[in-house]
């Protein structure tokens, strides 16, 4: 499994102590030292639609201009902003081999992660 995010989001630090704490083995990917490609965020796209993955609540959406923000309509245009923007992705996003989560709740992590 591997979880996505920067580390100084409060959710995703929450993420990571629970996966630790409840002793599951995680590959960690830090999107903005790393980045993402255009395959990885297809796939959580094809998984899970796009509109859970932009966080329209976030500082980096609402910074955003208004131009951009009125042409995300699409899986496409998501796309692109999520790569141009990467920040724009609501955190943590969980890959594992059967499911897609984003973001975090850990009675969703448990019941998730104990299905194996």
């Amino acid at each position: 499994m591997k979880l996505f995010g920067i580390p100084n989001c409060d959710t995703v630090k929450k993420a990571r102590t629970w996966l630790t704490e409840n002793g599951f083995n995680y590959e960690w990917h830090d999107f903005k030292k790393q980045g993402l490609s255009t395959e990885q965020v297809q796939a959580w796209i094809t998984a899970i639609g796009w509109e859970p993955l932009i966080n329209k609540q976030g500082t980096t959406w609402r910074k955003l201009d208004d131009a951009t923000k009125s042409s995300v309509t699409d899986a496409n245009s998501a796309l692109a902003v999520m790569i141009a923007n990467p920040s724009v992705i609501k955190r943590p996003v969980l890959a594992t081999e059967q499911h897609t989560q984003v973001g975090f709740k850990p009675e969703i992590y448990q019941a998730l992660l104990n299905k194996k």
